[in-house]
């Protein structure tokens, strides 16, 4: 049973958030103040595990001494009747627009204002000068697509130095500020499998990452060694720096998405720059569609068409054979795509891909249950021990040849593999001019002396 709240009668406000969005608005918006607001706590979904935390005293600050409750999203009509919530903000991202206005309905059926926070509002200003790289949908490419930017920049001597949209899984007291500056980094803080996709190939070519908890802590300590930030969003979030420059990246493997989704509809109202990437694989006519629903909303903004080029480490053991695909875990579940660069690698060498759903175990089951979208590929999921472990065990169990893994990091450090696997890696290529590099000598020409 969820307890009553019997604090004063201030305008009492729940945040709707995954790890996220939602602890950034709080600190910027709500930790000191103002008066008239009282935060009763948060919700969590998405991500397995996130609830039943506390959102610890040390990052809740001083009007908040015990901390603030996590719930889950599914009891939000209970939390709202027993904390007699007045106001629910939503803040996490990657949902259609039918599911915004479900989880609105949800909560002005129980008796709550339903808000949007404008993006610009939680903006924190760096004194250096900084790029967001954020997206219409999870999985269009934005690693890539800061992975080219900060080659570029440091082809031009200047230091990058990139923030991640957070992923703070486990003690987020302990995580309000972590610095990655090699792999041991990694193993020092206890990432996930879903935070080493992000942090490790920017590590690996030797950029430093910043991730955490208290975006503004983190961005004063990034500034003191860095000539430029990169903040690399998550799933299609919108920045949480005031950006001088704003690049939305698109896939036309989802076209029509760059409307559809919250809040990536507004990365691509408010871009400087669009980046479509994936062309080499796009279905017809979809660049197309994108460059029209730009010109629809934003036609100001500056359009660069891109290559996902996709490289496997060792062709041999994957050219004909029997595999199974292993693929980035986010960008199948809440992106919503059926495949990756797993299976484009495995169509490349005409290997054969087994269908992994019947040997699937426990939590890999309940992912694709959840999923069902999710046929010829494994997510990698590893959120938490027992989920690696049941990674490990669904992998092992498929009868194939080789395992393609087509997750951006090192799945073989975490999860032991007993057939020959490969690694699949993919950059950003310019497809056509004009060249994206342009766009960051020009960024080099008007901000950095």
């Amino acid at each position: 049973m969820i307890q009553q709240n019997t604090r004063d009668s201030r305008r009492r406000l729940l945040i709707l958030g995954a790890a996220g969005r939602d602890f950034h608005n709080f600190n910027v918006l709500y930790r000191d103040g103002p008066s008239d607001v009282d935060v009763v706590g948060f919700t969590a979904t998405q991500i397995p595990n996130i609830d039943s935390r506390r959102y610890p005293s040390s990052l809740a600050g001083k009007l908040y001494p015990e901390g603030l409750p996590i719930w889950k999203e599914d009891d939000l009509e209970e939390v709202i009747q027993h904390q007699r919530v007045d106001q629910c903000m939503l803040a996490y991202s990657d949902l259609e627009y039918s599911k915004v206005m479900e989880i609105s309905s949800r909560c002005l059926s129980s008796g709550a204002e339903f808000v949007l926070m404008p993006p610009q509002k939680t903006m924190v200003e760096s004194c250096k000068p900084l790029i967001a790289v954020c997206a219409s949908r999870t999985g269009c490419g934005k690693s890539q697509v800061s992975r080219y930017i900060i080659n570029a920049l440091e082809k031009q001597g200047k230091k990058c130095v990139l923030i991640r949209h957070p992923m703070p899984y486990g003690d987020l007291a302990a995580q309000a500020v972590q610095r990655f500056g090699t792999l041991e980094d990694l193993e020092r803080h206890h990432v996930t499998i879903e935070e080493r996709e992000e942090y490790e190939q920017h590590i690996v070519k030797g950029t430093v990452v910043y991730a955490g908890v208290d975006y503004e802590a983190i961005l004063r300590q990034a500034e003191q060694e860095a000539d430029v930030v990169i903040f690399d969003g998550g799933n299609n979030d919108t920045p949480f720096y005031k950006p001088d420059l704003w690049i939305c990246v698109c896939d036309p493997h989802r076209a029509g998405h760059e409307l559809q989704y919250y809040p990536g509809d507004l990365n691509l109202r408010c871009a400087d720059v669009i980046v479509i990437n994936k062309a080499n694989t796009a279905p017809s006519g979809s660049i197309d569609v994108i460059k029209a629903n730009i010109e629809k909303v934003n036609p100001t903004a500056r359009c660069y068409i891109t290559s996902s080029v996709v490289s496997v480490d060792d062709p041999d053991i994957i050219r004909g054979k029997r595999v199974v695909v292993v693929e980035d875990g986010p960008t199948l579940t809440h992106g919503g795509m059926k495949y990756g660069a797993g299976k484009v690698a495995a169509d490349a060498y005409q290997a054969e891909i087994v269908d992994p759903r019947p040997y699937l175990v426990r939590s890999l089951t309940k992912t694709l249950e959840k999923y069902s979208h999710i046929e010829q590929v494994i997510p990698a999921m590893g959120y938490f021990p027992d989920q690696i472990k049941d990674l490990e065990e669904s992998i092992n169990a498929v009868p194939c040849e080789a395992v393609i893994i087509g997750t951006p990091m090192d799945l073989q450090k975490v999860v032991h593999i007993t057939k020959p696997c490969v690694t699949v890696t993919y950059a950003v290529d310019d497809t056509e001019e004009p060249f994206l590099k342009e766009e960051v000598m020009n960024f080099i020409s008007k901000h950095i002396k």
